[in-house]
């Protein structure tokens, strides 16, 4: 498998040009590089470095990493030496500044061998996966898609994962490449209502994570299907990118408050297609304070079962969508466990304890909980 990585430079139009039926002649004297030609416009221009970049390399037991410093971009390449799923993927961490450009737009490109032709992948607001086409008919950032949590790009033997931790926009101009706009700084409007240019960049701060796997089976109809699922490393993969630990420290005098060594409410993992979205109390209706009840909002992920599961440092694993109220908390009893309404206005029709969860792929449900 050969992988590469480039960073490319689009330019923005200025629109003192002369228009000729579907088509925009642009004048190339004020144009860096034609963002919004049709059919047979240029590529965006790689970029391109004033200086020989600083390098520096990392080398220890538990990553080892590479830093370029760049102009306009400190990027960082990182693997982990440890058991899990850090070191199934790849580690990107890119700092951008282009807050001395004009008209300027920085993105990554993510090449390989991958014979993708013109389809690739990208999430609908981190919950389903949708296909896209590029088509050479249509301008340039037509082709360009919201990237919330992952794109991919696969063909009958390998799947590559651009994982994100922060909503930019993503195409793949060419087969086996994926791009993705990190930052742009516009000097005017673009007439698509914003009403001003984008002036106010600071220094950012992307992280990604590339995964690449391979594929054990193929669906032969997959080509027309609306949707298409992430595997299970790949879920866990986002979910670890876009849910990280968050350490706190403490004063070493705050000694008011016993502090717990450790925070373990479940009797056991959950399974690796469930998530707990959220577990929050409920307020009173008689005080301002909480009540004694809680809302438990939990989803359980569609996932694609042809990659294989051996050696992925996962540490959970399925259970048909199925879980027992009873085997969820530890040291607490569950006195009512109610079926709700995803906004907790509607109770169910029978209004009984659930003694057992049921969810099908891709469901969403909230219960109404009180605990012991």
């Amino acid at each position: 498998m050969k992988l590469s990585r480039q960073f490319a430079v689009f330019g923005s139009a200025i629109f003192c040009v002369v228009v000729f039926s579907l088509y925009l002649m642009l004048d190339h004297g004020q144009l860096d590089s034609p963002a919004i030609l049709h059919k047979g416009g240029v590529f965006p221009k790689p970029y391109v470095i004033s200086e020989v970049p600083v390098i520096r390399v990392t080398h220890g037991r538990i990553f080892s990493e590479v830093t370029c410093f760049y102009e306009h971009v400190t990027h960082t390449l990182r693997l982990y030496n440890v058991p899990g799923l850090e070191m199934q993927s790849l580690e990107i961490v890119n700092i951008v500044d282009i807050t001395k450009e004009y008209n300027h737009e920085l993105a990554m490109r993510i090449t390989s061998n991958v014979k993708s032709q013109n389809r690739f992948f990208t999430d609908l607001n981190g919950f389903q996966i949708q296909p896209r086409r590029t088509l050479a008919k249509l301008p340039l950032q037509a082709n360009f898609y919201p990237l919330t949590t992952m794109a991919y790009i696969q063909d009958a033997n390998l799947r590559l994962t651009l994982h994100s931790a922060q909503s930019l926009g993503v195409s793949s101009l060419k087969p086996g490449q994926l791009e993705v706009i990190m930052d742009r700084r516009l000097m005017q409007d673009d007439n698509r209502g914003l009403g001003q240019g984008l002036q106010d960049n600071k220094i950012t701060a992307n992280l990604f994570r590339v995964l690449l796997e391979k594929r054990s089976e193929v669906d032969e109809g997959e080509i027309k299907k609306p949707v298409s699922y992430p595997s299970l490393l790949s879920h866990a993969t986002s979910m670890f990118l876009n849910h990280p630990v968050i350490p706190m420290a403490v004063h070493l005098n705050y000694n008011s408050v016993s502090l717990l060594n450790e925070f373990s409410p479940l009797k056991a993992s959950m399974p690796c297609d469930m998530e707990i979205v959220n577990l929050r109390t409920i307020q009173s209706k008689e005080n301002m304070g909480p009540s004694d009840e809680a809302a438990l909002i939990l989803h359980r992920k569609g996932f694609d079962c042809r990659f294989p599961n051996k050696n992925t440092g996962l540490v959970c694993s399925t259970t048909q969508g199925k879980i027992s109220v009873q085997m969820l908390f530890k040291e607490l009893k569950t006195e009512r466990f109610l079926s709700m309404s995803l906004s907790l206005m509607y109770s169910a029709p029978d209004n009984s304890n659930v003694k057992d969860i049921q969810l099908n792929p891709m469901e969403i449900a909230t219960f109404q909980i009180q605990l012991r």
